[in-house]
């Protein structure tokens, strides 16, 4: 908020890369042997020594490990690669949790799953800009610690370069943990249900939704709702949408004179990944929500689906057996959430 600029703080600043991987104070740039030393070798110490971090196939590197209260402001992450952005799945753990509270592929966390293509995304809380600028301003409070790492699944090295920026303060009692959740079935079983979340307890408020849909179908592929089954909610659910691109603020199928038109906004956007005609003939959709202004609010528990809907002959829904992937956001007072078992590389891949 512009107006909290006005007025004095008691808060630290610090942030943490490759140049300064502690974050304390005045402890930057004074790498002499780093991932860019050939370039510098003729400017010496202070000129751009270490600006990325190597991380090799099938390991993990710990980006951020610290130690006090405060909490994550910003990130800004890139590995200027195209097409292997599941390869990199970013974990972050908060004050000593055993099991991460954000566990999902970068591409996905911020909403462009298939980063061969360029969309740009311009939301309030995460922004996909040019080339593959990755930034992320969901604030992230710790009482006592956190840990941010990223995971290679892949077989190839890659060169990340990165910037968490961070506030060392006192945080209120009732501060919530931030949680992200990836998941993908492909294909949905015949007349299931898509789940986006669920096994989610405690207090809390669900934030925000990005999906990658691919459909196996012609025709329209978006006739499905949207279910928020809230505090014992069984059969039946509390909120129930009237279509999915109407929960992503969009309506009549993303279509203006027969063609799909992208969107970004700062809370919900919409775009297509291209096709041809031979090798790359299916369809494949990126939607984002988030719930920055009316959050979807649980005190014990909370599960989210969605339907996957179009039509057949004489007007009747047709479940569809589609390719979807999901992120789910949320904050809640709980860090022992059972997630699902996380993908292998395969069943990441976008083929």
């Amino acid at each position: 908020m512009l107006k909290d600029l006005t007025t004095k703080k008691n808060i630290r600043a610090f942030s943490i890369s490759p140049e300064n991987p502690t974050g304390k104070k005045g402890m930057g740039a004074m790498a002499e042997e780093g991932s860019a030393s050939y370039n510098a070798r003729e400017l010496g110490k202070g000129w751009k020594i270490n600006p990325y971090i190597v991380l090799k196939g099938k390991t993990t590197a710990v980006l951020a490990d610290v130690c006090g209260q405060g909490a994550i402001k910003h990130f800004w992450i890139t590995d200027a690669s195209e097409g292997t952005g599941r390869y990199l799945v970013l974990k972050i753990y908060f004050d000593g949790q055993k099991n991460p509270s954000v566990c999902v592929p970068i591409s996905d966390f911020f909403c462009g799953a298939n980063d061969k293509e360029y969309h740009q995304v311009s939301s309030l809380p995460i922004c996909f800009n040019p080339r593959k600028g990755l930034n992320c301003y969901f604030e992230m409070p710790y009482f006592k610690s956190f840990r941010m790492e990223l995971e290679n699944v892949g077989p190839f090295d890659f060169n990340v370069y990165y910037q968490i920026d961070c506030e060392e303060k006192t945080i209120p009692e009732d501060s919530l943990y931030f949680h992200a959740q990836f998941r993908r079935v492909n294909p949905l079983p015949y007349k299931e249900v898509y789940t986006i979340l669920d096994n989610v307890k405690g207090n809390g408020h669900y934030v925000g939704t990005y999906l990658y849909w691919g459909t196996h179908s012609n025709g329209w592929w978006g006739e499905g709702e949207i279910k928020f089954y809230i505090d014992g909610d069984t059969e039946y659910p509390s909120i129930c949408g009237t279509g999915t691109e109407d929960y992503f603020c969009g309506s009549y199928d993303f279509e203006v004179n027969g063609k799909y038109v992208d969107f970004s906004t700062p809370y919900t956007g919409f775009s297509v990944d291209r096709t041809d005609e031979t090798y790359r003939s299916q369809r494949y959709f990126n939607m984002y929500r988030f719930h920055i202004t009316d959050p979807v609010y649980f005190k014990n528990d909370l599960k989210v689906t969605i339907q996957a809907l179009g039509w057949r002959s004489g007007n009747r829904y047709l479940p569809l057996q589609e390719d979807i992937s999901s992120v789910a956001y949320w904050y809640s007072d709980n860090l022992d959430d059972e997630y699902p078992t996380f993908p292998s590389a395969d069943e990441l891949e976008i083929i």
